[in-house]
């Protein structure tokens, strides 16, 4: 029942569409974001997330989460506060016009005498059927690029320490807003546990 809810969820905003922004225009406004984000979107630091090759409206959707306070991140709030949302348009296009860097699964990191990634490729494409996770690929896509019109987001090459916050975010509640894509994610991260969390961003980070 949970996977066919969220298979109805990735269906219904499929259909969601949101006037484009300028990336040549975007790509002089965003010269604050290339400290963390990179200057054309692929982060260095992997605590800080990749941009680069992220669905436009997913990018420009989030931003006005951080711009009206639903998103909490102290820097985050600060950076978009004064956008505009022609420049929030503008920004979003240019990240999203980047070619994504590839990333790489950890072949070190094992749990009981198995590949953690190998762990996190069973989570990502198969769910967890006995405690109720569903698969990721389900919205997310099978080779990670996430679903442009749906707003939901590129994982491919996400760094693992980035995506494995994010996950623990919202299964703490941390990161909670109610209008972002029906809130799916906290009632799905919260069948998960510790590992399959660090599995499955293991997984991502190969991704490509």
């Amino acid at each position: 029942m949970k996977r066919l809810w969220v298979l109805a969820v990735c269906l219904i905003f499929a259909t969601c569409v949101h006037a484009g922004g300028d990336p040549d225009a975007g790509k002089q406004k965003a010269a604050p974001c290339a400290a963390c984000h990179g200057a054309d979107g692929n982060s260095a630091n992997p605590a800080w997330p990749k941009l680069a090759g992220q669905g436009e409206k997913y990018l420009a959707g989030q931003m006005r989460l951080f711009k009206n306070g639903t998103r909490v991140n102290a820097l985050m709030n600060l950076q978009v506060e004064n956008l505009s949302e022609q420049d929030i348009q503008d920004i979003a296009a240019y990240f999203s016009s980047q070619p994504a860097s590839s990333g790489v699964a950890s072949a070190d990191k094992e749990y009981q005498g198995e590949k953690l990634y190998k762990i996190g490729e069973r989570i990502y494409r198969g769910g967890n059927a006995a405690t109720g996770v569903p698969a990721c690929m389900s919205c997310h896509g099978p080779n990670g690029f996430g679903n442009a019109p749906a707003q939901f987001p590129r994982l491919a090459g996400q760094h693992a320490q980035y995506t494995a916050a994010q996950l623990r975010a919202y299964q703490s509640g941390a990161r909670y807003h109610p209008e972002d894509h029906l809130n799916a994610m906290p009632g799905i991260v919260g069948y998960m546990t510790e590992v399959e969390i660090d599995a499955v961003a293991e997984y991502i980070a190969g991704l490509h």
